[in-house]
């Protein structure tokens, strides 16, 4: 396998990492601007209080996602296991 090979193999994982990663960590910042600002607002400064939303919300983001998720990770998957054969030699 070059080095090239590798490297452009690695960059492929991270950016697919990246992408996959995004909606939930999108909504957990989202969420977290917005309950933070509530809680400023509102001068409740219960830390608990910031935790709720953000679970819920990235749950809720994991469940509408989470297969395509797994659709982006099992093709890329798929996709390692057959080149295997190129990349070895």
């Amino acid at each position: 396998m070059s080095v090239d090979a590798l490297s452009e193999l690695i960059t492929e994982a991270l950016y697919l990492a990246l992408w996959v990663s995004a909606p939930a960590l999108g909504a957990a910042v989202l969420l977290g601007l917005l309950t933070a600002a509530l809680s400023t607002v509102t001068q409740v400064q219960e830390q608990s209080l910031s935790y709720v939303p953000k679970l819920v919300g990235v749950a809720l983001v994991l469940a509408l996602v989470g297969g395509w998720m797994a659709d982006q990770l099992l093709g890329f998957t798929g996709q390692l296991w057959r080149a295997i054969p190129t990349l070895v030699s």
